[in-house]
Parts: C-alpha cells; sequence; structure tokens
C-alpha cells in the first residue's frame, strides 16, 4: 500500500484558471484518496508561496478550508497560495526531503510553466535517488503557451481571449480616431514564443481591421520592412494597427526594445531573473512597445508629409488575471487537469506533465495524456513556422485555425461607414 499526505503549490505567474487547476487537484485528493485500492491520499496541504514557502513551513491544511471556499477557486483569479519564483538550488534539496519527510507527502503536484515542470522533475529525481518514495506530477499552466508536448496550456485561452478582444476594441477606436492618432501598439507578453501576440489575429473580420501587423519572436524583426508594411498600411487605410511581443529580436538576437528610432542598438544594461531569464517589459525598465512608437513617430509620414502621431498599449500582467474574459472551456480544462494529476497520482505515476492532445476541431475536443517532465521542463515551445507570415507581417490562416476554437466568439460591433 502507498498511502501518505499529498501537497501541491503553485509557481511563477498566475492565470485567470490556475486556481481552477487548484481546485481539481484538491477535490480530487478528497474525493479519490481514499478509493484506490493500492494507493491512499489522507491529508492536503497547500504550499504558501511555492516552494520558497514550503521550506519555510508555510502550509495551508485543507481539511480547515470550507469547500465553497475551494469550489469558488474555479472562478477567482492569480494565484490563491500565493506564487514564487525561487530557483531550487543543489543546496535546497535537503531542506526540501526533510518537509516531505516531515507531513509524510507522497503525493506532490505543482502546477506551472517550464521551470516549474523543471523543479518537479529535479525534486522527484532527488528523492528517488535518496531511496523516499514520492509521486512528482506537473499540471500545466501558462499564458504564453509555451510548454511542449501538449496542445495548448490552460490559461492561454483566456489570456488569448483577452488579447484578442482588446486589440479588437482598441482598432475600433484607432479606426475612429485616425485623424488624430495615426498608429496603435499593443504590447503582449511572451518572451519566447509569439502565441499571444498571434491570437489578436482572431480580432479582424474585414482587411481594414486591426490588427495589421503582428511581430512574434519566431521572425527576426528588420526594421526595414517593418517602416515600409506600416506606411503601406497607414496609406490604405490611414491608420495603422500593431501587435508584438514583449521578446521579438533582430535578426543578430538583440532585443528590439534596446533598438532607438532608427533600428540600431542602444547599450543599456541588461537584467536577468533567477533563471537567468533576460527581463523584458516593464521588469527592464523599458518596452519594445515604447521602441516601436519611436519608430513610427520619426519615420511614418501622413500624406502631406508631416509625422504621425500614435500610442502604445501595454497590458503587463492583465491578462494573466483578466477573470472577466476567462474562456469556460479554460476553466474546465484547468480543472481537469488538476484532477488527471490526482488520478495519475494514484495510479501510481510520477515524474510526468499532464497534457491535452486536440481531437478535433467541430466539434473541439481534447483527450489528456502524459509527458515526461524532462521533455518539457525549460525550454520554450515556439509557434510551427507554418504559423507564421514572416514576409507580411502576420500569421496564417492554420494558426487562426488553431487558435478560434480555444478563443470562442468574439463581440460584434456595427459601423456607420
Amino acid at each position: 500500500m502507498f498511502q501518505g499526505n499529498a501537497i501541491v503549490g503553485q509557481s511563477g505567474g498566475p492565470t485567470s484558471v490556475i486556481n481552477s487547476s487548484l481546485c481539481g487537484v484538491v477535490q480530487g485528493c478528497f474525493e479519490l484518496g481514499q478509493k484506490s485500492a493500492d494507493s491512499k491520499i489522507d491529508k492536503v496541504y497547500g504550499m504558501q508561496y511555492g516552494v520558497e514557502g514550503f521550506m519555510q513551513d508555510k502550509l495551508i491544511d485543507f481539511a480547515t478550508i470550507d469547500p465553497a471556499v475551494v469550489e469558488g477557486l474555479k472562478t477567482t483569479p492569480g494565484s490563491a497560495l500565493g506564487s514564487c519564483r525561487h530557483k531550487v538550488q543543489e543546496a535546497d534539496f535537503p531542506r526540501i526531503l526533510e518537509q516531505l519527510k516531515k507531513y509524510n507527502i507522497r503525493y506532490y503536484f505543482l502546477a506551472g510553466g517550464n521551470d516549474t515542470m523543471d523543479t518537479i522533475c529535479r525534486v522527484e529525481k532527488y528523492c528517488r535517488e535518496q531511496g523516499y518514495d514520492l509521486r512528482g506530477l506537473g499540471v500545466p499552466k501558462t499564458v504564453d503557451n509555451d510548454l511542449f508536448a501538449t496542445d495548448h496550456t490552460p490559461g492561454f485561452a483566456s489570456a488569448a481571449r483577452y488579447v484578442a478582444t482588446s486589440v479588437k476594441q482598441a482598432g475600433v477606436l484607432a479606426r475612429d480616431m485616425k485623424k488624430v492618432d495615426q498608429f496603435v501598439i499593443f504590447q503582449t507578453i511572451g518572451r519566447d514564443a509569439g502565441w499571444l501576440a498571434a491570437a489578436a489575429a482572431c480580432a479582424k473580420e474585414d482587411c481594414e481591421d486591426a490588427p495589421h501587423i503582428i511581430l512574434v519572436p519566431e521572425i527576426a524583426f528588420n526594421f526595414d520592412r517593418f517602416i515600409a508594411k506600416a506606411q503601406e498600411t497607414l496609406d490604405k487605410y490611414g491608420f495603422v494597427s500593431v501587435v508584438c511581443g514583449e521578446g521579438i529580436r533582430d535578426a543578430n538576437g538583440v532585443v528590439v526594445s534596446s533598438l532607438d528610432a532608427d533600428g540600431k542598438e542602444v547599450q543599456t544594461e541588461k537584467t536577468v531573473d533567477k533563471f537567468g531569464n533576460q527581463e523584458l517589459g516593464a521588469m527592464a525598465g523599458t518596452s519594445v512597445a515604447i521602441a516601436l512608437h519611436k519608430m513610427l513617430g520619426k519615420h511614418l509620414k501622413r500624406e502631406n508629409g508631416l509625422p504621425c502621431r500614435g500610442e502604445f498599449q501595454i497590458t503587463e500582467s492583465l491578462p494573466m488575471c483578466g477573470a472577466d474574459r476567462a474562456v469556460a472551456t479554460d476553466i474546465q480544462e484547468a480543472w481537469n487537469c488538476g484532477r488527471r494529476a490526482v488520478e495519475l497520482a494514484l495510479e501510481g505515476k510520477s515524474g510526468v506533465m499532464v497534457t491535452m492532445d486536440r481531437v478535433s476541431n467541430d466539434p473541439y475536443k481534447v483527450e489528456y495524456s502524459t509527458a515526461p517532465l524532462d521533455a518539457v521542463a525549460v525550454e520554450a515551445k515556439p509557434m510551427p513556422a507554418e504559423y507564421v507570415d514572416a514576409e507580411n507581417l502576420y500569421v496564417t490562416d492554420a494558426c487562426i485555425e488553431y487558435l478560434r476554437p480555444l478563443i470562442g466568439e468574439l463581440p460584434k460591433y456595427v459601423k456607420l461607414f
């Protein structure tokens, strides 16, 4: 009989539905934990502020939490347990193992992205090497949609809908205000993958509609091509809508946020996070949207030859917590992933992450599977080449076909002329 207590934690940035996954894990432990013939879950703990809080003995006993509150997690944004971005060091492992033994933790669940999967993988491996029986399971989470081995990640659909709706509404504003402001730049999060920026394409119904240009990290930024495409769009429609991922770089690997109005690199001090990733956006004190704004402000010209006015919109973490725009399917899939992780653990599985495989688009349907943690840890999944139209600075129909079932129907707006 494999028996002990379970613990669940959340790491990295939140999503609108990560708490639904938490709910799935907790409810799954309580509902299934005593039903298996050869595996039992007794108590269910939560890590306050992830593995960092766990090492500091900050735990919640879910037996003390009202079941109605647990149910309410499904539609609550943020990370209800508290999150962290602690990169586990070799020196941390003895303390982690000490805590696992102290609370007789035999089931270890973490919801997170690439770095979180690396944490589970390493903890599970260390315990195995030390002869401590632990079943470590990963629950996928990231608005960036950049985890390998899964069709998409819980949280992405809701964030994608947030982006698409925002760009659609901002596009209506830009169209109606084009006699005042001739361009608008909307920046999304996403360091290495352009999935969120690409989602903006679902906002477009007619050729005139926003967005006109989508810049993603998968395609090297070319200053001359960008200015030419923007000018062509302005001449045709009277305004230009640009969507950009925060992590776009030029052919030399230089982040666009480090470029000046002429597309030349400005030497700035680079900052990195605890995982060695270069900080971008507000965390670095600059942004790609501001850089692009300077470029268009200097080089984009109206019919009379005068320079153009424009604005930039930087939402930063808002798509990660926009519960009012959460997709119902996304909420349910997040819960399903949490629940499935518990089922797998009780079946004796360990060292894997729950994944989703798309069966069909119409009707939309997924099936749940698994992937080894070491196959999804650390590395980011880019958009496939067939989803990106590098020549036209946009995405392809294949990309939009992939995105639409996730985002769902967007609002319809009328126009007078």
